[in-house]
């Protein structure tokens, strides 16, 4: 049969640096220690494609997928980058013509929280994960490169209007400028606010997914929780409006956690973290992202 995909371009020959899927879902279980998880995954994986070829073999990327990802029904991995290095492996073993292989995935992930020990559920979080297979010069060995990270939808409570109101209230009510009152939490509006935040893996580390989740609810105003009683309503409101933050603040705060979160980690990592408020009272949302690395996280502030 006439191998299309391997003859010349008819037209412009150039290379590509990515062709491949995206949008394939499959279920990944994954061993977590405690209990396997099913994880529910999208996947997207691609290689380069050299100027000497009209067209990638798009199949071998789809039984790739299937052959890795199926094969976790019986001999789950040990997580989702882990099995993004094993695709991102595989993939350039399939496509000897490519030099770099990519696989990006997302999944839902279930952890039992609550904003009380009796009052617990299962909330939802986004795993993210990454890997880049690279074929060494001349047919050499290949490397892999892991980035793992998460997102958690929390809420932030706006600090300017916050001190607006105050000052507005208190013009109204001028008992609220007794001092010892300095500390009540005052009126503001409320964002739904997503974090999420990506680390590149060194050789030889490896990252727990749950401390991440965990450092990216402390550096929001307040988590949110997917059953609340009256009582518990109040708590969270109380708790985001004694923590007001700007999308600023919550980038500034998660960075400078995560250090303490996970010591080992050397310097040389890297990390990315951006965050979005969907705004309440404006018809626009607010963002913020920086990337960095540990060694500036761990360098003493500037006097």
């Amino acid at each position: 049969m006439r191998d299309i995909h391997a003859e010349p371009p008819s037209g412009a020959r150039s290379p590509l640096r990515s062709v491949g899927l995206s949008g394939i879902r499959k279920p990944l279980v994954v061993d977590r220690g405690d209990r396997a998880h099913t994880l529910a995954v999208t996947f997207r994986v691609s290689v380069d494609l050299p100027a000497s070829r009209k067209g990638s073999d798009l199949s071998r990327d789809a039984e790739v997928l299937a052959e890795v990802v199926d094969a976790t029904a019986l001999r789950p991995v040990g997580s989702l980058e882990s099995a993004c290095s094993a695709i991102a492996r595989e993939l350039l073993a399939r496509h000897p013509y490519a030099r770099e292989a990519d696989v990006e995935a997302s999944a839902e992930y279930f952890v039992r929280r609550g904003v009380s020990p009796d009052r617990q559920s299962f909330e939802d979080y986004t795993l993210l994960a990454r890997a880049r297979a690279e074929r060494g010069a001349g047919g050499g060995a290949v490397s892999v490169h892991r980035t793992v990270g998460a997102e958690a939808v929390g809420m932030t409570a706006c600090p300017c209007a916050m001190e607006t109101c105050r000052e507005a209230l208190a013009a109204e009510y001028p008992a609220l400028r007794d001092p010892a009152l300095a500390g009540l939490p005052m009126i503001t509006h409320n964002q739904r606010n997503r974090t999420r935040v990506l680390v590149d893996l060194p050789d030889g580390h490896e990252l727990e997914v749950d401390r991440l989740i965990r450092a990216i609810e402390e550096a929001q105003s307040s988590p949110t929780f997917a059953i609340l009683k009256r009582g518990d309503e109040g708590r969270v409101v109380l708790d985001a409006h004694r923590r007001p933050k700007f999308v600023e603040d919550v980038v500034r705060d998660l960075l400078q956690s995560l250090p303490a979160h996970f010591p080992s980690l050397p310097d040389a990592t890297a990390v990315d973290t951006s965050t979005v408020s969907e705004e309440s009272i404006h018809k626009y949302n607010v963002e913020a992202s920086h990337r960095t690395t540990f060694a500036e996280l761990r360098r003493p502030p500037a006097p």
